[in-house]
C-alpha cells in the first residue's frame, strides 16, 4: 500500500471475552497484502497478549485463507471488504463480507483449469466453510484449527 492510499479502518475489540479484530478494507488489490498482513499481526498478538499457541501452519493457512477469500472478494463485489478475524476456542475463524449476493461454487477438480482454484484450497485446509446471504452481500466464515495436530493431518482433522 503507498503512502497515499487511504489506511483501512480496523481496530481489536477489548471488550469480548475471546481476541477478536475487525477491519473495514478498501476493496481495491491493495487491500490483499492489508489484509494479510492484519491476519498475521493479529495471530501474533494473540500468542503475545492472550498466551495461545498458534502453529506456523495455523499462521500460514489464515494468511491464505484471508488472501484468498479478500482477492475474490476485490475481483468479484464492488466496493468495501469487511474481515474478522476472532479466536473461538482453539480455531481462529475467518469472516469476510463483500456486496456481492453471488454465492461461490467450488468448482469440479481439473487439473487441466488454470487458475481459479481458491475456493477448493480453502474448503480443502480449513476445519469448517460457510456461507451467509445477507441483506446486502454475503459473508463467508472459515475456521483454522490453531494447534498443530498431533496425528500429523493438516486441518487439524483425522484423516479419513
Amino acid at each position: 500500500m503507498d503512502d497515499t492510499a487511504p489506511a483501512p479502518v480496523g481496530g481489536f475489540d477489548t471488550t469480548a471475552s475471546e481476541p477478536v479484530f475487525s477491519a473495514a478494507l478498501d476493496g481495491d488489490s491493495s487491500c490483499i497484502s492489508t489484509a494479510r498482513r492484519m491476519a498475521a499481526d493479529f495471530l501474533t498478538r494473540v500468542q503475545a497478549v492472550h498466551g495461545l499457541p498458534v502453529s506456523d501452519r495455523a499462521m500460514d493457512l489464515t494468511q491464505l485463507i484471508v488472501s484468498e477469500l479478500v482477492t475474490n472478494a476485490c475481483k468479484y463485489a464492488p466496493g468495501p471488504v469487511l474481515l474478522e478475524l476472532r479466536i473461538v476456542g482453539d480455531l481462529v475463524e475467518v469472516v469476510v463480507w463483500d456486496s456481492a449476493p453471488v454465492v461461490p461454487i467450488a468448482r469440479a477438480a481439473d487439473p487441466a483449469r488454470v487458475g481459479q482454484h481458491g475456493l477448493e484450497i480453502v474448503m480443502t485446509v480449513a476445519q469448517a466453510f460457510e456461507v451467509q446471504r445477507r441483506p446486502v452481500g454475503k459473508s463467508i466464515t472459515v475456521r483454522i484449527a490453531l494447534p498443530d495436530d498431533p496425528g500429523g493431518a493438516v486441518t487439524g482433522r483425522l484423516p479419513l
